[in-house]
């Protein structure tokens, strides 16, 4: 049966399908002369989100001929005296005639550098300041457009490749700090789960032990947040044998990898990149990850071709190859760990995601404290799902910061 969410889905992937169509490298816009700047939050090598920017921007100037003006480490651990509408103003002062600001962490720096520089297309990546339905619309930036992708899709998929592995059916979920994000990423991993540990292996899935551990930033920051190492760590202790990554780097998988070489039965799902498995190939199920190239690549000939718009999008997956990198937002990867038959099974179950016989946010569905989320047979809307206030009844984990 199809569901809004996925109706919603199907035009956004139709949408940007027809402004791609016949766009191949013959048709391509030359941004030769044209500067870009990126905002990193994360080092550009971290193998997780910051890379997986980084690397469409390197892809920008590949195919069309653009400048990249980039700097990474814009956090206040890293660069203490360094605030992003500086960055702005600098990338600005260096030629950038269009910014993208990559993190939901720049919000209010980019947000102030766009009213500083009205005349000067942004981007930030994750965040809603353009969804006339959203909580923190601004009519007033018409320069400022939000783009994010559906990794809704590729959490669930995650979280079915753990359930499809798990012997102990105990998993872990290694956190960044709490937001709305955050929240119903971690919230569509346990979906996921849930699904397919009942679907495929005939289990129960109230048997599983989802267990959320937040370590309070997007990476580690020492003497800030909690180790990821530790809590990877922890998570295995504790019986868990699956650790599934919601933070922007690999330590879940490295920590996996080093307990499978001493001989324990363990697995990890890394993030955001597309070749994070390389870290420990043998023990990842696979990634879920960003291709942030084909939202940057149309962004950029838009302002080119004097048609960008202050617009907020969601866009998905491209169900027709999810790997595509030409066209495909939102891919997953399988691991070298994930067994045969649990590949067989994850493909059924993306292929139920692509054609919407699956749909997993659908009610009766409650939050953790009891209170009720979805109703019986109620279909989230995307500002349910966008505005995820606690995690959902069943998950182990703090729903908000303490």
């Amino acid at each position: 049966m199809r569901r809004k969410w996925w109706a919603s889905m199907v035009a956004i992937v139709a949408v940007m399908a027809l402004l791609m169509a016949g766009c191949g490298d013959d048709d391509d816009v030359s941004a030769e002369g044209f500067t870009f700047g990126m905002i990193l939050v994360g080092p550009e090598n971290d193998r997780g989100w910051s890379q997986a920017h980084f690397e469409a921007g390197k892809y920008l100037e590949e195919t069309l001929g653009a400048t990249m003006i980039s700097l990474d480490k814009v956090n206040v651990a890293d660069r203490p005296e360094t605030s992003v509408d500086q960055v702005v103003d600098d990338m600005v002062a260096q030629g950038a005639q269009l910014v993208f600001a990559t993190s939901d962490d720049m919000k209010d720096g980019i947000i102030l550098g766009a009213a500083n520089h009205p005349d000067v297309p942004m981007v930030w990546s994750s965040g809603d300041s353009a969804w006339q339905e959203g909580k923190d619309y601004r009519s007033d930036l018409t320069n400022l457009a939000n783009t994010m992708g559906r990794m809704e899709f590729g959490k669930m998929m995650a979280g079915c490749a753990a359930a499809l592995t798990t012997q102990t059916g105990g998993i872990g979920y290694l956190g960044p700090l709490i937001n709305d994000e955050t929240r119903r990423l971690a919230n569509s991993a346990y979906l996921g789960a849930r699904y397919c540990y009942e679907e495929y292996r005939g289990l129960n899935p109230d048997d599983l032990t989802f267990t959320v551990n937040w370590i309070g930033f997007w990476f580690e920051i020492p003497g800030v947040t909690l180790s990821p190492t530790q809590v990877a760590n922890d998570f295995f202790d504790g019986g868990a044998d699956v650790v599934i990554s919601g933070i922007d780097t690999t330590e879940a998988l490295v920590v996996a990898g080093q307990r499978a070489a001493g001989g324990e039965a363990v697995w990890a799902v890394p993030y955001d990149f597309e070749g994070a498995c390389s870290e420990a190939p043998s023990i990842c199920l696979g990634v879920p990850y960003f291709n942030w190239a084909p939202a940057y690549k149309r962004i950029v000939e838009d302002v080119v071709n004097d048609e960008f718009e202050a617009f907020f999008e969601w866009f998905g997956p491209d169900w027709d190859d999810i790997n595509d990198l030409e066209t495909s937002g939102i891919g997953f990867v399988k691991g070298d760990g994930l067994s045969e038959e649990a590949a067989g099974h994850l493909d059924d179950f993306i292929e139920g995601l692509g054609d919407g016989d699956i749909e997993l946010f659908v009610g009766p569905l409650n939050y953790q404290d009891g209170t009720q989320w979805l109703g019986d047979g109620e279909v989230a809307t995307d500002f349910q799902i966008w505005y995820t206030e606690q995690l959902l009844e069943g998950m182990i984990g703090a729903s908000a910061p303490s």
